[in-house]
């Protein structure tokens, strides 16, 4: 059991707390089931308007804003203030990986990423040397997940080393069964460009109820975070209805 003072997204006050995953407001007694943990980062270059999207007004209770000079701190800090089950609001894809390093540290994790890209270069294999594209990668390589436990769907924009790695590693691009504990990863460049404002568009995807049912599938998961995003009124919209596909 745990406490977590957060501010309330319907009456705004400091008086959310967290009880094991579940969150109560002491002031309306409205119940949630996540913290919601900002990471206003973007490890590359133009990225600004990612940062400026992870302040995207969402209704869950704001549990952390994650700022950090490095994005080793950022990983560092985010495992320490994340609340038990956290929704993470990139930013770029590197905002997910303090919350699957902690909920790995307490067994076995399951990672779902969902993104156009693979996001599995290395800083030899990476044609811009950006570290958003190398997150799932440099997760495996610490040995936070194992490969036989990351499902990489959505992906179609994959650069050559990234394709071949997904061939050797083992990782899987079909949804099967998952470990009891998972955590969702989901950029929004996966849907169609034209349903939702992103900073790398990439032709085709998924329209978003496809999306929607896809997320619906996967049980209530560990944690789950959005990234890759630009900062519109309609992407607040797409985000509170995808984490609500979510269980969250």
């Amino acid at each position: 059991m745990s406490a977590l003072r957060a501010r309330c997204p319907d009456c705004r006050t400091l008086t959310a707390v967290a009880i094991g995953p579940d969150y109560q407001c002491h002031a309306c007694g409205r119940e949630f089931v996540a913290g919601l943990v900002r990471v206003p980062a973007a490890w590359g270059a133009g990225g600004e308007g990612m940062v400026e999207a992870a302040r995207l007004p969402l209704p869950w209770p704001e549990a952390a804003v994650v700022e950090e000079p490095t994005l080793e701190d950022q990983i560092a800090t985010l495992g320490r203030t994340m609340p038990a089950r956290p929704l993470v609001l990139g930013g770029c894809c590197c905002a997910h990986m303090g919350a699957i390093r902690a909920l790995a540290r307490a067994g076995r994790l399951g990672v779902v990423w969902i993104d156009a890209h693979g996001d599995l270069n290395t800083p030899e294999s990476s044609p811009t040397g950006n570290l958003w594209g190398m997150p799932l990668r440099m997760l495996l390589a610490a040995g936070d997940v194992a490969p036989a436990d990351v499902t990489l769907l959505g992906t179609r924009a994959l650069d050559a080393p990234e394709a071949e790695f997904i061939r050797l590693s083992g990782i899987r691009t079909e949804l099967g069964e998952l470990p009891e504990r998972v955590y969702v990863a989901v950029d929004l460049d996966v849907a169609l460009p034209e349903d939702v404002d992103v900073l790398f568009p990439v032709a085709g995807g998924a329209p978003l109820a496809e999306l929607e049912t896809l997320l619906a599938g996967i049980p209530t998961p560990a944690g789950a975070g959005f990234s890759g995003l630009l900062a519109s009124e309609r992407n607040a919209v797409t985000v509170t209805r995808l984490a609500r596909a979510l269980g969250l």
